[in-house]
């Protein structure tokens, strides 16, 4: 490979951060989310999901470990067991299981996502520098924190528009069964996680992505700047 080739390529693979930034910020920010337990409790505080399925503090803690543990884990199926009026018992039933299992495959993928968007992120970066070139990541820097707003704010406004209607649509994309449609009355999961939880966790989510998006824009418009202005 020629050294003009090389300069080509790697202005490509600049370029192309600009598609790769929204998934890199956005599978960061919900593996966070995803083992960030304080999340969890706030929910459960917020929602008083003490009083709807009698377990405690101490209780409802250990169920939020041992499904972020679950996430991170080799198993297959949960097996969470927590008391209750003073008896032992498996918190979550076989519907509830089989799901949580389709969910752990969704989070699976998201680590995907984020370690090959790392990996290609920190090699065109650190190529970029090794040849003393910062300033020619102030364009896909730039260019990729836009790209990445106009996804979230057009997401949160469809979210905004109808909740419900946004969150269904998540589940039919994302499971081919409908073991996720469980019975508030019944199922710890969804009593555990009422459709507000959701909302607020969606909300946490996005105030994070744009703060560090915006972030990342403003140092790639300020370096774009100065580059034009020395040139």
């Amino acid at each position: 490979m020629n050294r003009s080739m090389g300069k080509r390529l790697l202005k490509a693979a600049r370029w192309g951060l600009v598609l790769v930034m929204p998934l890199l910020i956005t599978s960061a920010v919900i593996a966070f989310a995803v083992n960030f337990q304080p999340l969890y409790e706030y929910g459960f505080d917020r929602y008083d999901v003490g009083a709807t399925t009698g377990l405690d503090d101490a209780e409802l803690s250990k169920a939020a470990r041992g499904l972020i543990g679950y996430f991170n884990s080799g198993d297959e199926l949960i097996d969470v067991t927590v008391i209750k009026d003073g008896q032992s018992f498996t918190l979550f039933n076989e519907r509830e299981v089989i799901h949580l299992y389709d969910v752990k495959g969704l989070i699976q993928l998201d680590y995907g996502v984020l370690a090959v968007s790392f990996i290609y992120t920190a090699l065109v970066a650190g190529i970029t520098l090794y040849r003393r070139e910062p300033k020619r990541l102030a364009a896909p820097l730039f260019w990729g924190g836009v790209f990445t707003l106009a996804l979230v704010i057009v997401r949160a406004a469809m979210a905004i528009a109808d909740f419900n209607a946004f969150f269904t649509q998540f589940h039919l994309l994302s499971f081919a069964n409908d073991f996720w449609l469980l019975n508030p009355r019944t199922d710890y999961l969804i009593m555990m996680f009422p459709g507000g939880f959701w909302r607020d966790a969606m909300i946490f989510v996005d105030v994070i992505i744009l703060s560090v998006t915006i972030t990342l824009t403003v140092i790639g418009w300020r370096n774009l700047t100065i580059d034009r202005k020395s040139s």
